[in-house]
């Protein structure tokens, strides 16, 4: 019945979406969701089809019972034809399961409510929002934006003021799949101060575009942009290129690397497209069109001219600047380098410490100027033993 029911036989797979919906079969359903990952997401979406043009009238109260087994690629399906029958008691049972049932019902319910907007599912889903379940989190999150529930949106921005990484980068998620574009700036200073900032650029392009992001302030663009280089690979999946335009964005920003920020983007992006191309441990479960694209972005980076790329780090060598961090990993001038001990960052001063030791320059004289400003003594104690 699987078979038919994932396969191309018109006859045979109308006949499986009949029966599963006719006989309330749970057993296939949850066949369907257990199997979620080993089929094509082309596939899942003609299931999702069959199933609700099978869904009727009659049987429509079976798809009560595939609640307990979750799926993102059903749940529109499941969602939209619930509302479609909704009354007074359905629209009670869902507020029961958002508030008590397991996560795989409250995440259903979360979205049965983005189209039943009863306004007794607000409290339940502000409960919700911050939850082990990215799923449940983010069905909370788009319902209450569809029903402009604003005290939600106010609290996660002053989320972001917390002193927990963890907790800005729930806070950031939320604020994602909220939606709203005016958080930006707030959402962007919090990465800014952050240790999680890999993981915080990347939620950035669901809420807004790249490009988007560069037009309303260039610099910061290209902050998101560097971070989200940083992170490919061990904190970003390979894939989100796709989903950050990573080509294009490429190809819009070389234009300007005459601009000394651009070139240091760049040249962190080049160093780290070599090294994904190069490490099969990368690439090894990527699928083919993943693998293509990053191999076409390394090509496009590798067209550009490294050494005038490396001939603008000099400055971005300067205490202020958001690229020094990354600047010093290219940087080779030991003068320019050096005056950096003298900054006021004691994190810079650290890793100004560790390139000169990197580079054969670390003399007693370097290290006595790096500890004249020091006053963590870990840091003072790493610069020792360097």
């Amino acid at each position: 019945m699987f078979k038919k029911l994932t396969g191309k036989n018109p006859r045979e797979y109308e006949y499986a979406a009949r029966h599963i919906m006719d006989n309330t079969d749970e057993k296939l359903f949850a066949e369907l969701v257990e199997k979620d990952s080993f089929l094509f997401d082309f596939i899942k979406q003609n299931v999702a089809q069959r199933l609700e043009k099978a869904t009727n009238d009659n049987n429509w109260h079976s798809l009560l019972a595939f609640l307990k087994y979750y799926s993102p690629s059903y749940e529109e399906f499941i969602a939209s034809t619930l509302a479609k029958y909704a009354d007074e008691d359905l629209t009670d049972k869902m507020l029961e399961l958002l508030e008590n049932g397991s996560e795989s019902e409250k995440t259903y319910a979360a979205k049965f409510f983005s189209y039943v907007q009863d306004p007794l599912a607000i409290e339940s889903l502000k409960k919700n929002l911050y939850t082990e379940n990215e799923y449940l989190n983010i069905n909370c999150a788009v319902t209450l934006s569809n029903m402009f529930e604003d005290s939600s949106y106010n609290e996660a921005i002053e989320k972001l003021k917390s002193s927990d990484d963890f907790e800005k980068l729930a806070a950031v998620k939320f604020l994602t799949a909220y939606g709203k574009k005016e958080a930006l700036p707030y959402i962007v200073d919090a990465m800014k101060n952050s240790a999680l900032a890999e993981n915080i650029a990347g939620e950035i392009p669901y809420l807004i575009s790249i490009f988007d992001v560069l037009d309303n302030n260039f610099e910061e663009g290209l902050l998101v942009i560097n971070y989200i280089v940083n992170g490919l690979g061990e904190i970003l999946a390979l894939s989100q290129v796709f989903d950050f335009e990573l080509f294009d964005v490429f190809e819009y920003v070389e234009k300007k690397c005459e601009d000394s920020r651009v070139a240091v983007v760049l040249l962190n992006a080049i160093e780290k497209f070599e090294i994904l191309t190069e490490n099969d441990e990368y690439l090894f479960d990527e699928d083919k069109n993943t693998k293509n694209e990053i191999f076409d972005i390394k090509k496009l980076l590798l067209n550009i001219d490294r050494n005038f790329l490396l001939s603008k780090v000099n400055l971005e060598l300067r205490e202020d600047s958001f690229f020094v961090y990354t600047a010093l990993d290219f940087a080779t001038d030991l003068i320019a380098i050096r005056e950096l001990l003298k900054s006021n960052n004691q994190t810079l001063i650290l890793k100004t410490a560790e390139v000169l030791k990197s580079l054969g320059n670390l003399d007693d004289t370097a290290k006595t100027v790096a500890l004249l400003k020091i006053n963590d003594d870990n840091i003072k104690s790493i610069i020792r033993a360097l």
